[in-house]
């Protein structure tokens, strides 16, 4: 069975955050797979949605047997198990966890967009992206981290 190196983005700004992120981080060991790097945790400012607590994020690289669509099922079902319930767009969240990419897959399907749209665009997602992996080639637009992180500018995340 061949094992997929995946990328998570994971977030949270209500309760303990820390917690939060390293009981998701458990829960993602022991149901899509071994964790192999962790980006440090990141202090953000909200986005999208400025009138709420900041978010720590962080990056896993994963391996998996797990195609992409189970990943981001078992992802749902973690953030479910976790408490979170998606009330508003944008809004403040006990877990978030999003499927970023699957090797270099790229799927544009309704339920599932690999790579995840948005990382060219968030520097919160490129930050802690580049940390641990920062030569890797994204398959839309062939730049590595480094070469995304430069182009976007956003202020609002510190490491931790």
């Amino acid at each position: 069975m061949e094992l997929n190196r995946t990328f998570l983005l994971l977030g949270s700004n209500l309760g303990d955050r820390v917690n939060n992120l390293e009981k998701a981080i458990a829960l993602i060991g022991l149901h899509i797979g071994v964790v192999l790097k962790r980006s440090s945790f990141m202090k953000l400012n909200p986005w999208g949605k400025s009138d709420q607590p900041d978010f720590l994020n962080m990056a896993l690289i994963i391996k998996s047997s797990l195609g992409p669509e189970q990943i981001l099922s078992y992802a749902l079902s973690i953030e479910h198990k976790m408490g979170r319930s998606r009330v508003e767009k944008w809004g403040a969240r006990l877990i978030d966890i999003d499927l970023l990419y699957v090797e270099t897959e790229i799927i544009n399907s309704a339920e599932l967009t690999l790579p995840h749209p948005g990382i060219a665009h968030r520097r919160f997602v490129l930050e802690p992206l580049t940390e641990i992996a920062p030569n890797f080639i994204h398959p839309v637009l062939n730049k590595n981290h480094i070469k995304l992180l430069e182009v976007y500018r956003q202020t609002g995340v510190r490491k931790l």
